[in-house]
């Protein structure tokens, strides 16, 4: 089995510009990522998939593959999301396709390899896709209050809340049919990759580069600590 590594990646950015080519780790976010990505010996192609030329160019020098998007396929109105992801899935080639984002810059090639291995396995146990994620737990509430505990007397510890989840974007992978059809990058049942809160840093506006950055080298055993608050 083929597994295509898609980096996407465009040319606006409404938080932080040029976010995806932002300086990091002695390059780039960008290359970065490609460097990390071709650590990874279960993956078969890259492909840096943009409507910047500039950023097309980069891939390039980098020797990995690329995809022109319309600007259409990045302007987030034209077209759905969900129709961007079935485009980009239907100009790269591949059996299954693993969605990697370089503002995800702590996701390292061992997360990647152990992320595949995990995934061909959940394939045969009946999951349909992969996706990272961090498990945590607050004290949530919307509009109407409280929504995963109580007021008053039955207030409990953040300890004996319910497990939540959030997709940390890092790490997508599914078939690349299966993404085409879904009109997304991972399907009902996915298999929970979890991930610690320093690798699932995604990297949305100036606050997270600073974090990213300062984060790169710290000791990764302090990171496997989950702090509660009491």
């Amino acid at each position: 089995m083929s597994i295509t590594a898609i980096i996407p990646v465009r040319e606006g950015s409404r938080r932080l510009k040029n976010k995806n080519i932002a300086p990091f780790a002695g390059t780039n976010l960008l290359i970065n990522k490609i460097d990390q990505l071709k650590k990874v010996k279960e993956i078969s192609n890259i492909v840096v998939s943009s409507d910047s030329d500039l950023m097309l160019e980069m891939a390039r020098s980098q020797g990995v593959t690329t995809h022109k998007r319309a600007i259409e396929f990045c302007d987030e109105k034209t077209k759905t999301f969900g129709e961007v992801v079935a485009h980009i899935c239907e100009n790269v080639s591949g059996d299954d396709i693993l969605w990697a984002t370089c503002t995800a810059p702590l996701v390292f090639p061992k997360h990647y390899s152990e992320a595949i291995q995990l995934y061909y396995n959940a394939i045969e146990e009946g999951f349909d896709s992969l996706v990272s994620m961090e498990a945590f737990k607050r004290y949530l509430w919307d509009d109407n209050g409280p929504v995963n505990y109580e007021l008053g007397k039955k207030h409990v510890p953040s300890q004996q809340l319910p497990v939540l989840y959030f997709v940390t974007d890092g790490i997508l992978l599914a078939p690349r049919k299966r993404m085409i059809e879904w009109n997304y990058f991972h399907g009902p049942n996915p298999y929970k990759y979890i991930l610690d809160k320093r690798t699932s840093l995604d990297i949305d506006d100036g606050l997270d580069l600073v974090c990213a950055r300062a984060w790169l080298d710290m000791d990764e055993s302090v990171s496997q600590i989950v702090p509660y608050c009491i």
